[in-house]
């Protein structure tokens, strides 16, 4: 699907020069003088690259059409997460290289979106918050204000993130996973 230069958002998948990229970042910029145009800078899904590209706001690129197929994580092993179809029962693996931190994240059971391009799994979409325990964190200092200091924590899949004073180890909290930042807290 063709779509105009000024339409590229950031996550957006893009068909350009022969590859498959993912839009990092997008800046438009209408100078003073001469036309409008869009800075994109794009990452490579197969050969792990980057590219900053501008665009006129006349320009259009192809934009990459994917189908999208809810799953069932199930399990993990050395080299891959195994994921059950929810309609077929079939299963499927993907290498936990294209999953990367989010793999962390997942639990048992937890149903996730695979995105898949040309029959090839390339992203996987999670649910906008899930439950976590907080396994360590430091001791909460007597004065500091609930607002501005947060404190460093373990949580039970290995990931470090900052929660405020009053969470201690025990606690279910619910983290963001578009950015992993804590919510609230159980």
């Amino acid at each position: 699907m063709k779509i105009n230069a000024n339409e590229i958002r950031m996550g957006m998948l893009l068909e350009y020069k022969d590859d498959l990229w993912q839009v990092i970042k997008t800046h438009h910029v209408k100078p003073g003088k001469g036309g409008a145009f869009a800075q994109v800078e794009m990452k490579s899904l197969n050969k792990n690259t980057k590219l900053n590209e501008r665009f006129r706001s006349n320009e259009t690129v192809e934009k990459a059409s994917l189908e999208e197929i809810n799953f069932n994580y199930s399990y993990e092993d050395e080299n891959n997460f195994y994921f059950m179809d929810l309609k077929s029962f079939e299963q499927i693996q993907i290498k936990k290289d294209i999953i990367g931190q989010k793999g962390k994240l997942l639990t048992e059971n937890l149903e996730v979106t695979i995105n898949f391009y040309n029959d090839k799994p390339i992203t996987i979409d999670l649910p906008n918050q899930v439950k976590c325990e907080v396994e360590t964190t430091d001791v909460a200092l007597k004065g500091q204000t609930v607002s501005s200091s947060y404190k460093p924590a373990i949580l039970n899949n290995g990931l470090n993130i900052q929660v405020p004073p009053f969470i201690e180890a025990g606690d279910e909290i619910i983290i963001d996973t578009r950015n992993l930042e804590y919510i609230r807290k159980v």
